[in-house]
């Protein structure tokens, strides 16, 4: 079981992880040693989470979103298979978290009359300054 927040858990049933040799130094210990652990959350099936949630799940994961509606998380930065583990775990919660927040509604709003006046007046000048540059015309050298 998984703890995201107080309110939310994910099932064991949600979660698959496979174990596989990991990449990277470990000499010896790297060729019979499977620490690379990959995390596979079917996120499309779960029940436990809304369906904005799931949407806003997806944008988020990306290319780790996979076409049966699964999050895959591959984790192999340490030595050890537990923290690797933890580490994907950890990744996937944050995640969640993340997709959890739901976005502020944007407000229009219009710029004031004085901010409008005074970025006309700017354009203006610039377009005098760069009016005036060039060739000067009437001066024979």
């Amino acid at each position: 079981m998984l703890r995201i927040t107080d309110t939310l858990t994910l099932a064991d049933w949600e979660l698959v992880e496979t174990f596989s040799r990991s990449s990277g130094p470990g000499g010896q210990n790297v060729n019979k040693v499977e620490t690379a652990v990959e995390l596979r959350f079917e996120a499309e099936r779960s029940p436990h989470l809304t369906a904005p949630v799931k949407a806003r799940l997806k944008r988020l994961a990306g290319r780790r979103w996979t076409l049966d509606g699964a999050i895959v998380i591959r984790a192999e930065e340490t030595r050890s298979q537990a923290r690797n583990r933890d580490l994907a775990r950890e990744r996937l919660a944050e995640l969640i978290r993340a997709a959890l927040v739901a976005p502020k509604r944007r407000i229009a709003t219009r710029p004031s009359a004085g901010s409008e006046r005074r970025r006309l007046a700017a354009k203006a000048v610039r377009g005098t300054v760069k009016a005036l540059r060039g060739r000067v015309e009437g001066e024979d050298e």
